[in-house]
């Protein structure tokens, strides 16, 4: 299997889903304590390892983006990318594509959240998986729990994708 590529699929992870992986892989091998510890907010409870598949790594990850606090007209999918394998761990990474519509303007452009769901091989297997997500064109990795996210982050991804495109005139 080549970096970054599912065999069946041999598509290339995104830049935030690697840095995703990188960042997590970095972590294992530098433990640091956290910073602050996690603060009140709306959150799911993630299944346990034993009992992860990728159906349900996707209706979790579902369940939590409904705890988002985002107006009604944001319109979201969410897909299952791939499964990836490195340091004796299992990475699976989900893509959320975000939009809004209005009547004026019914389509719009889009924002991505990448997420990978980190399955260490060495955990017991009765311990929850670990999701973290980035926001696309963003290197921050943000942790359930640790970070309320933000419906700013994909209305600057979406206007950004417009300012693009209007200065090079697609």
């Amino acid at each position: 299997m080549e970096d970054g590529q599912h065999p069946t699929l041999k598509m290339n992870l995104t830049t935030e889903s690697a840095q995703l992986v990188k960042t997590l892989l970095d972590k294992q091998r530098h433990p640091v304590s956290p910073d602050s510890p996690p603060s009140e907010m709306k959150t799911i409870t993630w299944v346990a390892i034993r009992d992860f598949t990728v159906e349900e790594g996707k209706r979790q990850i579902e369940e939590y983006i409904q705890t988002w606090e985002l107006l009604p007209c944001w319109l979201h999918s969410l897909d299952f990318l791939c499964s990836t394998e490195k340091e004796h761990s299992t990475f699976h990474h989900y893509e959320a594509r975000f939009s809004t519509t209005t009547w004026r303007k019914p389509i719009q452009g889009t924002a991505s959240v990448y997420f990978v769901v980190y399955i260490p091989q060495v955990r017991p297997h009765t311990l929850p998986v670990e999701v973290h997500f980035a926001v696309e064109s963003n290197r921050l990795m943000h942790t359930p729990r640790r970070t309320r996210f933000r419906e700013g982050w994909l209305v600057d991804v979406i206007d950004s994708k417009t300012l693009l495109r209007n200065a090079v005139n697609l």
